[in-house]
């Protein structure tokens, strides 16, 4: 059975855009649209070649909600010397800038308190990449350098 074709609002709300940014992809040619009357329609396929990848529509009775588990983690590391501490919070930062982009958001910062020689870093995203990045704290961590001391 042949896909129905799209309308503006349906590809916002599927995309999480707003349909004035729809239109003016439509309006630029970045997306393929048929105006049919006053309103565009955009085909399965069309959007699916704007995307690089097939979109599924959402069940039905679910209104454009999707499920996912997202995790905060505050790890404190105590007697952590500031190099160390800014080698960590730094290897971190970058670690989530250099992800492969269309996952979902992860996001990592860090604080440094010199008068306890404490580094808290504070992560927010999906299970599974928290998970991970919380191993590659640990891994970090055991690695660094003790406030007024050496490794």
């Amino acid at each position: 059975m042949p896909r129905q074709p799209y309308s503006v609002e349906q590809v916002a709300e599927l995309l999480g855009l707003h349909v004035k940014t729809v239109r003016s992809y439509v309006r630029d040619g970045r997306l393929k649209a048929v105006r049919i009357g006053k309103q565009y329609r955009i085909v399965p396929e069309d959007l699916d070649a704007f995307l690089g990848q097939p979109v599924t529509a959402p069940a039905a009775g679910t209104a454009g909600r999707r499920r996912h588990a997202e995790a905060s983690s505050i790890v404190q590391i105590d007697a952590i010397a500031p190099d160390a501490a800014m080698t960590v919070g730094n290897t971190l930062i970058a670690a989530v800038n250099g992800r492969t982009p269309g996952g979902r958001p992860l996001r990592v910062e860090t604080i440094y308190d010199e008068d306890r020689a404490s580094l808290k870093i504070i992560i927010v995203g999906g299970v599974a990449d928290t998970a991970e990045l919380l191993r590659f704290v640990t891994t970090l961590t055991e690695h660094s350098t003790p406030a007024g001391g050496t490794a």
